[in-house]
């Protein structure tokens, strides 16, 4: 193994933070740091990493929300979303305000990412691929030598991200699910922002919303 990787539900919203750790270098990155603070660092200690840099998969409020107070106490930068996600993180406060959830400020991330860059966690390399649709902004990372995926909201074990959100759209999730992640293999395992991990090829078949028997 390349990476290790822990996860650790955070938030009311049982958020799936992640914490990738280059077992090479022992460099390490946190992605989707939604709140829980204490519990995202101690699951750090527990790996034993040293973190370089936090990545985000888009800009609600349950996926980003502590990212900026990580950034500040471990002098790390943020790296992603897309900037479609720009208004999202923008108006945090407003957000979590309205859903009872922790204070979060605005934040600028130190890097905005777009299709076909990459993110290094020490000596690992992730691709990133744009997919649209949850939120205009939401990017996927892939390590390829691993086949794993962290794919925030578009797809679950069984179901999609909801598109009801502002600028949310349902054509264009799908399209970044069957035309940009299936593509990449059935054998790539993911994370999904909630729920229990999958594979492409398990979705492919029995998803609902995007099974192959559904599309033809």
């Amino acid at each position: 193994m390349t990476i290790k990787v822990t996860i650790v539900p955070v938030t009311p919203y049982q958020q799936n933070c992640s914490i990738l750790k280059c077992e090479t270098t022992g460099k390490a990155a946190i992605v989707d740091p939604g709140g829980d603070i204490e519990r995202i660092l101690a699951a750090v200690e527990q790996l034993g990493g040293t973190v370089e840099k936090i990545i985000l998969t888009h800009g609600h409020m349950d996926h980003c929300a502590a990212s900026d107070v990580l950034r500040q106490q471990l002098s790390v930068p943020i790296e992603g979303p897309h900037e479609g996600d720009r208004f999202w993180i923008d108006k945090l406060p407003e957000w979590c305000k309205m859903a009872n959830f922790p204070v979060a400020e605005a934040f600028e991330p130190d890097r905005w990412l777009v299709a076909g860059d990459t993110v290094t966690v020490g000596a690992q390399t992730l691709k990133v691929f744009h997919c649209p649709g949850h939120t205009p902004g939401h990017v996927v990372f892939v390590h390829d030598a691993q086949r794993v995926a962290w794919v925030g909201d578009v797809i679950f074990q069984g179901s999609i991200g909801r598109t009801d959100f502002p600028q949310g759209n349902h054509d264009q999730l799908i399209s970044s699910i069957r035309n940009t992640l299936f593509p990449l293999g059935d054998d790539i395992t993911f994370i999904p922002g909630h729920g229990p991990t999958s594979t492409f090829g398990q979705e492919r078949q029995s998803n609902p919303f995007v099974a192959d028997e559904r599309y033809g």
